[in-house]
């Protein structure tokens, strides 16, 4: 009954639908934009920096070293080739503490993102999933959003055009449910309830305190129950002209999402007090636009279809002006063949 109501639910709410409803609509727009720039996929220059400027093939590991010292998390790459022992010595030396953060170098969706608690938790995650792996320190800031901008490669000034404030999962304890029947009663919380009971797993019988406020999910991702709020409100001069900065110290990256934690909007106004999780590139979306309260899903597909324009923009003036050469095909071919194979891995261990 549970995962019927859940279906319908999910059915009916757009912001839930599969990413594909969010893309075929623009198919035409694809081609017409291929035949205006006589070639198949020039975007992929809009962000020399990044490897195909960010189309889900970039290692993670190697986009963060782009971020300026003071704002990069902690983090190691590990492979599966790595000894465990050898692991947690490269931990202790990178002072990253426990709990911490798991998550693919090569990942999508937040499939495999994870807060490890102990190193048993640890060993049983890596043991399970093997592929290149993130460790990042766990940042406890209180607030986490995303933050769209994009700068032509020929001006100082850019703009953002979208901040998503994240609201995680949380149930209030009443001294006489349990948690599973806390988040069977809310009404976003129930569905999540597979992924809610493998992160919590023996406290779903617990009976929290009443009043008592249950964080469900640390990961703000919109696959983990994270809700995704317009914050658009919130953007100004000064922050703009604080990304501004920003930007420039992230050479030769002029487009994407970045998503950050931090403690206060004032703070990150100033340019203080907060962590960049990750470096999103092309595909990234302006997140904003699956608040259902402040769009619709004809008003998600327009906003999606007009960033798009701008990545041709970018990458033609990093093509005409600096001389940056569009990408071979093949090759790129290849490697959407690879992703396509590899995509199938995570999301089956994701299971």
């Amino acid at each position: 009954m549970r995962k019927i109501k859940s279906f319908f639910t999910k059915l009916i709410q757009w912001e839930h639908w599969p990413t594909l409803m969010f893309y075929i609509p623009l198919i035409p727009f694809y081609i017409y934009s291929a035949f205006k720039y006589k070639h198949i996929v020039p975007y992929l220059i809009a962000n020399p920096a990044i490897k195909y400027s960010g189309n889900g093939t970039e290692s993670k590991f190697e986009t963060l070293q782009l971020i300026p010292e003071q704002y990069k998390p902690e983090t190691i790459l590990i492979t599966p080739e790595n000894n465990f022992n050898d692991i947690l010595l490269l931990i202790e030396k990178s002072s990253i503490k426990f709990p911490l953060i798991a998550k693919p170098d090569i990942g999508f969706r937040g499939y495999l993102v994870k807060k490890i608690d102990t190193k048993n938790d640890l060993e049983t995650y890596l043991h399970k999933n093997k592929v290149n792996i993130i460790i990042q320190e766990f940042i406890d800031y209180e607030n986490e959003c995303g933050l769209f901008y994009y700068r032509f490669p020929d001006e100082d000034k850019g703009k953002i055009t979208s901040i998503t404030l994240k609201k995680f999962l949380v149930v209030i304890g009443d001294g006489t449910s349990s948690l599973a029947e806390l988040i069977m009663a809310d009404k976003r919380a129930y569905l999540y309830y597979d992924l809610l009971q493998n992160i919590h797993k023996e406290k779903m019988l617990s009976i929290p305190k009443k009043d008592k406020a249950i964080k469900l999910t640390v990961i703000g991702n919109h696959s983990k129950g994270t809700q995704f709020i317009n914050g658009n409100h919130l953007i100004n001069n000064d922050l703009e002209l604080m990304m501004d900065t920003l930007s420039k110290q992230i050479k030769q990256w002029y487009y994407g999402r970045l998503d950050i934690k931090y403690n206060t909007f004032e703070e990150l106004t100033a340019g203080n007090n907060f962590k960049i999780l990750e470096i999103n590139g092309i595909i990234s979306e302006p997140t904003h636009i699956y608040d259902p309260t402040n769009s619709s899903y004809f008003n998600a597909i327009k906003s999606i279809k007009n960033h798009w324009k701008i990545i041709y923009i970018i990458a033609k003036i990093n093509h005409d002006k600096y001389n940056i050469s569009y990408p071979k095909v093949i090759p790129y071919i290849k490697e959407m063949f690879w992703l396509r194979k590899y995509t199938k891995k995570i999301s089956k261990l994701n299971k």
